[in-house]
C-alpha cells in the first residue's frame, strides 16, 4: 500500500488501514528529504521498490521540501456494502491541485480586504471615526456639561470640610458638658461632707453641754 500511494499519489482504502499507513508511510518522506545512499537503503528496506524509491526521492522529497509534517491527508467517502466498512480516500496534501488552488484563492481574498493602519500598520482594523453631535445646540450642551463637572468635584471638599468642622465643634461642647456635670458633682459631695460635719460638731456639744449639768 504504502508503494502504490507513492507512485499514484491518492488511493481508496478502509479508515483503519489507511491510519495505519499514515503512520508507516510519513516516517519514510521524511527520511527522503535528505537524499544519501543510507537513507536510500533504510527506505528500500521498508518499500522493497525501486520504482517507488526513485518516485520518492526524485519527485515527491523535493515537492514536500518546505512542510515540516502532515504529508498525508483522509478524506471519508461514505460505507461499503455489505460489511458496511467505513471507506475513505487517503492522498498526498501537496498533489491535490484542486484544494491548493481554492487555498491560494482564499489567501488572496484576505490579503485585498486587509488595510494597513496608518501608525506602524498595526494590522487590517478600520479606525473607525468619533461620533460627531448633528448641531450646534448639542456642541454648546456638551461643553456645558464638561464645564459643570469640574465645579462640583471642587465644592466637594469644602462640604467635607464643613461636616469635619461640625463634628469637632459638637465633640468640644459635649466635652464641655462633661467636665460641668463633673465639677458639680464633686462640690456637691464637698457640701454634703460638710454638712455631716457640722452636724456631728453640734452633736458632741450638746453631749458636753449635758454631761456637765449632771456635775453641777
Amino acid at each position: 500500500m504504502a508503494s502504490s500511494l507513492i507512485v499514484h499519489k491518492r488511493i481508496s482504502t478502509t479508515v483503519p488501514k489507511a491510519r495505519a499507513l499514515r503512520k508507516y508511510i510519513e516516517p519514510l518522506i521524511t527520511k527522503a528529504k535528505n537524499d544519501t545512499m543510507h537513507s536510500r537503503r533504510t527506505v528500500m528496506r521498508y518499500l522493497q521498490n525501486k520504482e517507488a524509491v526513485n518516485e520518492l526521492f526524485r519527485e515527491i522529497s523535493v515537492k514536500v521540501a518546505d512542510r515540516p509534517g502532515g504529508y498525508t491527508r483522509i478524506l471519508k467517502t461514505g460505507f461499503r456494502k455489505g460489511d458496511n466498512a467505513e471507506l475513505c480516500i487517503i492522498e498526498l496534501v501537496d498533489y491535490n491541485e484542486n484544494m491548493l488552488e481554492a487555498k491560494e484563492g482564499k489567501k488572496a481574498e484576505a490579503k485585498k480586504k486587509t488595510r494597513r493602519g496608518r501608525r506602524g500598520g498595526r494590522g487590517s482594523k478600520d479606525v473607525q471615526p468619533k461620533p460627531q453631535p448633528e448641531t450646534a445646540a448639542e456642541e454648546n450642551k456638551a461643553k456645558e456639561q464638561k464645564t459643570e463637572e469640574p465645579e462640583t468635584e471642587e465644592q466637594k471638599p469644602e462640604e467635607t470640610q464643613g461636616k469635619v468642622e461640625n463634628k469637632t465643634e459638637e465633640k468640644t461642647k459635649t466635652q464641655e458638658k462633661d467636665n460641668k456635670e463633673k465639677t458639680q458633682k464633686k462640690t456637691e459631695a464637698k457640701a454634703g461632707k460638710t454638712d455631716k460635719e457640722k452636724k456631728s460638731e453640734e452633736g458632741d456639744k450638746s453631749d458636753e453641754g449635758d454631761s456637765e449639768k449632771q456635775e453641777k
